[in-house]
């Protein structure tokens, strides 16, 4: 019988269990399911530290959005733990001028301001439209589970990981290194983490599988459950 390998879940922004709960279920027979939650720290080499720091010996680690930025840190801290790598509506870049950086902190500033201004679920409505494909938020069930799941969480938790998505890390030198199978998923529809980058990095990556979900904005594993099930599947099996 095939040993069930630790899988640590890397939420994104704002999100929890609930973002990868078709997963856990789905995929319990091939590997032992753990979500990852980074508490206030406020830089993504603080989060890493704490994944690593709660993580098993040799484990498979998949990021959605900031974590899948985690997820690149904790591999660039201690490659040789890490046995598969999938990196899910993510970037690798820094900000790639001052004139970017200082337009993505003013951005950055506006979301802070709203959740200030109409509280978590206020912020969740207003975020809405950008994260999720615009058939999708025609189901009401699903945007009911993404606004709650921010609602859920608190302006601190959003100005932290504010801090820590400015102060990023720039991966691109870490991509050729990366030698475990790797998994990269780009929603179709994404509008917030657009493919590009996504093709940039398969391209970098050698080995690197790129899985383009259909029908799908930056919440995948929410907006389109077994499609990305069947890629990560497909991925801790091979």
């Amino acid at each position: 019988m095939r040993k069930r390998v630790p899988l640590l879940l890397l939420p994104g922004m704002l999100c929890d269990a609930r973002f990868w709960h078709a997963q856990m279920n789905a995929l319990a027979d091939i590997c032992e399911p753990r979500v990852v939650s980074y508490g206030q720290a406020d830089s993504i080499g603080a989060m890493a530290a704490g994944v690593l720091a709660g993580a098993p010996d040799n484990f498979a680690v998949a990021g959605h959005s900031m974590g899948g930025r985690i997820a690149l840190e904790v591999c660039r801290r201690a490659p040789e733990r890490v046995v598969k790598l999938a990196l899910l509506c993510t970037d690798y870049r820094a900000p790639v001028s001052v004139a970017a950086g200082q337009a993505e902190a003013a951005e950055r500033d506006q979301w802070l301001a709203v959740a200030r201004a109409r509280g978590m679920r206020g912020f969740a409505e207003y975020w809405l439209p950008e994260i999720v494909a615009p058939d999708r938020q025609k189901d009401a069930a699903l945007v009911r589970e993404i606004v709650e799941m921010m609602a859920c969480q608190s302006t601190d938790a959003l100005a932290a990981q504010t801090r820590a998505g400015l102060t990023r890390p720039d991966y691109t030198e870490l991509l050729p290194e990366i030698a475990c199978p790797t998994l990269i998923c780009a929603g179709a529809l994404d509008k917030f983490r657009p493919i590009g980058p996504h093709r940039e990095m398969a391209a970098q990556i050698a080995g690197s599988e790129l899985a383009i979900i259909q029908g799908s904005g930056h919440m995948v594993a929410m907006e389109q459950p077994d499609a990305v099930t069947r890629a990560i599947r497909n991925w801790l099996l091979s």
